[in-house]
């Protein structure tokens, strides 16, 4: 009985300390982790992605992660879905909020009349009137975004709609390395 007893004691001692000795020494127990498991499973490579080697698609769905590769411009070309719509464009990080044209926004579901194009917006080729929107719902990869700020603009205006802040300021993280933008919910 007090051998049980003495067990017992050294088990409750040792479980409590356990979270005290990994959170001083984290590193301790990753090494331990990875000698006893041998090899590390396929999705923790991917969580820590080289963004170097990104093999040249234009976005690929890493779980809750998404890194699109940059164009021979420099620019994040990718498809993305507005509101269950397949559209193409260009993910903007100087861009104040998403940018769609016209015909995009009548094709995801949006209808303006021209009395709705009353916003002055700056764009690179100067002020422009828009019509702000929000569109239901924005998804790149397993990306999914609902009621995002956008603006519409006539097509002359915009040929390539703009992924902007409106979308990535609701991520968790964005970040531009070695050609890459990586995307993380």
């Amino acid at each position: 009985m007090l051998r049980n007893l003495l067990i017992l004691g050294v088990l409750a001692v040792a479980s409590a300390s356990f979270p005290m000795l990994y959170q001083s020494n984290p590193q301790m127990f990753e090494g331990l982790l990875k000698s006893a498991v041998g090899t590390r499973p396929a999705v923790e490579t991917q969580t820590h992605l080289n963004l170097a080697t990104v093999p040249d698609r234009p976005a690929t769905p890493l779980g809750r992660k998404v890194v699109i590769t940059a164009d021979a411009r420099g620019h994040f070309m990718s498809a993305f879905k507005l509101n269950g719509r397949q559209v193409d464009g260009m993910i903007d990080t100087g861009a104040t909020l998403v940018a769609i044209n016209s015909s995009t926004a009548r094709r995801i579901g949006i209808s303006l009349n021209a009395s709705d194009f009353k916003h002055q917006v700056n764009t690179a080729n100067g002020a422009i009137k828009a019509a702000l929107v929000t569109v239901d719902r924005l998804q790149i990869g397993k990306i999914t975004v609902d009621g995002v700020q956008a603006v519409v603009l006539d097509d002359k205006a915009l040929r390539t709609n703009l992924i902007g802040l409106s979308f990535l300021q609701r991520l968790e993280r964005y970040q531009v390395e070695n050609g890459a933008l990586l995307l993380v919910q």
